[in-house]
């Protein structure tokens, strides 16, 4: 899709640019639709043999010199092993801008996350034992529609994912880069850039802090992503900080509520990997804002999962509902 940059939205009482609301962006990403990928999953033993196709085909894409290597150089490197050609293609994939792939790539990736998916293990949302089960002596007001699960969010067969986007909306740019954002972006494909180069520039601005924008989550187990953006602190979080960190999860969670399918919501830990939000006061921020929302809306959702991938995030989160008092 070709777009002209409008002007961004603006608040009519403050003048100040103003985030896009879903209704603005919906149809431009085909927001509804079922994702119906350009070639299915091949057996596991073909997977290398996609692999090798995508890399020959992207082989002369510009990218290729975002990694230092030459255009067409690329199948010098496919005679390396398996796993060297996935990293490669993921990596080549991390750097490349949004926008059409050239011919034949596109089916050769889809192919090759079709089958990913289909070999990866998944979790069903619904199916995680609530907070309520798992701590039977906290007194957190919403154990029994939330649960806690550790583990890779890209796993996750959930209605709705968070991802930890930053302003740019488009996703991380550094190969191989160990953040939620490049993983989510990996896994889901290059169309959940593009998705967020549309609705980024149809916005006009860059996304606010505080705010969230949902795209279709393609390759992923979950249908849907939502993206948002945490405050970045330097490990000493001001009020406004906590303030905005709290306004990302309601952000989350008041944009899919929009969208009636979606019944069971995975949040992330927003702000407390590279942007720097201490885990510790991070978690009980979320618990609360989340109880809160559920509090006002207690039959919208089925589940809300606070999902973490690091041992830190889940002892925040264990700590905080061992002591909760006040979530």
């Amino acid at each position: 899709m070709t777009m002209s940059s409008p002007s961004p939205p603006y608040d009519d009482r403050t003048g100040t640019p103003s985030e896009l609301p879903l209704p603005a962006y919906r149809a431009a990403i085909a927001l509804d639709e079922p994702f119906q990928p350009s070639a299915g999953p091949v057996p596991a033993d073909r997977l290398d043999e996609r692999v090798r196709a995508a890399l020959r085909l992207l082989s002369t894409d510009p990218a290729v010199s975002r990694l230092g290597l030459r255009a067409g150089s690329l199948w010098d490197l496919i005679v390396t092993d398996a796993t060297a050609r996935r990293r490669l293609l993921r990596a080549l994939l991390t750097v490349r801008p949004p926008g059409p792939l050239p011919d034949g790539a596109s089916d050769a990736v889809d192919s090759v996350l079709s089958t990913e998916l289909g070999l990866r293990p998944t979790t069903q949302a619904s199916q995680l034992p609530t907070i309520a089960a798992e701590f039977p002596h906290t007194t957190y007001r919403a154990a029994e529609r939330t649960a806690l699960w550790r583990g890779d969010i890209t796993t996750l067969a959930a209605d709705a994912v968070v991802n930890a986007a930053n302003s740019a909306l488009l996703g991380c740019f550094q190969p191989l880069h160990p953040c939620i954002d490049n993983a989510i972006h990996s896994a889901a494909g290059p169309r959940l850039r593009d998705d967020c180069r549309t609705v980024v520039t149809l916005q006009g601005a860059p996304e606010p802090t505080g705010t969230a924008k949902i795209t279709r989550g393609y390759h992923l187990p979950a249908r849907h992503v939502l993206h948002t953006v945490g405050p970045v602190t330097d490990g000493n979080p001001r009020t406004s900080d906590a303030e905005a960190l709290a306004s990302s999860y309601r952000a989350c969670l008041d944009l899919a509520a929009e969208v009636e399918s979606i019944r069971t919501v995975a949040l992330c830990a927003v702000s407390t990997g590279v942007f720097g939000y201490p885990k510790d006061q991070a978690a009980p921020i979320a618990l609360r804002t989340v109880a809160d929302w559920l509090d006002a809306r207690p039959e919208r959702f089925d589940r809300v999962v606070f999902t973490v991938f690091e041992a830190a995030d889940e002892s925040a989160y264990r700590h905080a509902l061992r002591s909760s008092a006040g979530l």
